[in-house]
This record gives C-alpha cells, structure tokens and sequence, in this order.
C-alpha cells in the first residue's frame, strides 16, 4: 500500500493519495471502522461517501499537465536542477548556510538561514524587491524557506540565486 500526502505537488493542502494491492485487501486482522477499510471505497467506486470535488479536480488537472510536460521522469529532472541550482548557491555563498545536513536535504523544501544576522533586512528587501514570495521564515527552525515544488520553473530559482548574488556583492 501506498498512502501520500499529494498536497503542493499533485493537489490542495490535505489531498492525499492511495493506492492499494488487492491482495493486502481485508488482512487487518482485527475489526476497523467502515470509513478506513479500502475494501468499502472500492466496492463503491471511490464513492462511499461525497468525495472532495476540488482535490479530485485540481489532482486531476495537475497529472494532465504533468503528462503532457513529460509525466515523472521528466519532472523529477526539472526538481532536481531547481535543487542543485539553489544548494550550490547556498554552499557556495558564504552569507548563506544550509539547515538539513546534506544527506537529508528535500528537493521540494530548501530551508537555509543567513551566516550574519545583521543582513537579514537587506537580504529581506531584495528578494521582496526581486518579486520572490513566501521566502520568509520555516516555523520550526526560522531563517529561509524556499518551497521549490513541481509547477516552480527553474526561473524562479535563478531569480532567488541572483538575489542571493547580490546580498553577497553588497556586503
């Protein structure tokens, strides 16, 4: 069994994504409540009860476009430049530090956090200034957050790596 959050990249906050094997279908071994056997939804066509139109719809919309863009193969070329392009800057600017360890690092969520506080305001003001959105703070371990997620162009990211250029010729 598969089960994934699909929020961001496939569908709306809180979509989620199953995909079950028939032959793990009624092996729980102990009784479960109606709504969480698979074995009812799909005995129903997946309308059990009333599904979630919107996140059906915008999952749908969002796997026409990945299809027609090249389907997962193709978009996992497109994250991973958008990856590499921001951590190299990261790794290379010396204003800058990454927070994941490099081996835990998410191609989808590039947290990192500025090597001297005292240029958060500048830095602040040119990624605004650049039209960079959403940048601003990780609730759990501050600095930077950049959400790199598959319908961001590589674009964007160069956009960001410019801004952190010019943090860095300012200084």
């Amino acid at each position: 069994m598969i089960y994934a959050g699909a929020q961001k990249n496939m569908g709306p906050a809180g979509t989620t994504l199953v995909i079950v094997k028939d032959e793990i279908l009624n092996k729980t071994g102990r009784d479960i409540p109606t709504m969480l056997d698979y074995t009812t939804h799909i005995s129903k066509e997946s309308m059990f009860n009333t599904p979630p139109v919107f996140a059906v719809y915008v999952s749908m919309l969002t796997l026409e476009w990945l299809k027609k863009n090249g389907g997962v193969e193709a978009i996992e070329k497109v994250n991973t430049a958008k990856a590499e392009l921001l951590y190299a800057e990261i790794d290379r600017n010396p204003l800058f530090k990454g927070v994941a360890a490099v081996e835990d690092r998410s191609k989808m969520n590039v947290t990192f956090v500025l090597t001297d506080d005292s240029k958060q305001e500048a830095f602040d003001k040119l990624w605004n200034d650049a039209g960079v959105s959403g940048l601003k703070g990780h609730r759990s371990v501050g600095g930077y957050r950049a959400s790199i997620y598959n319908a961001l162009p590589l674009e964007s990211i160069q956009v960001l790596v410019n801004t952190m250029q010019e943090l860095e010729k300012l200084s």
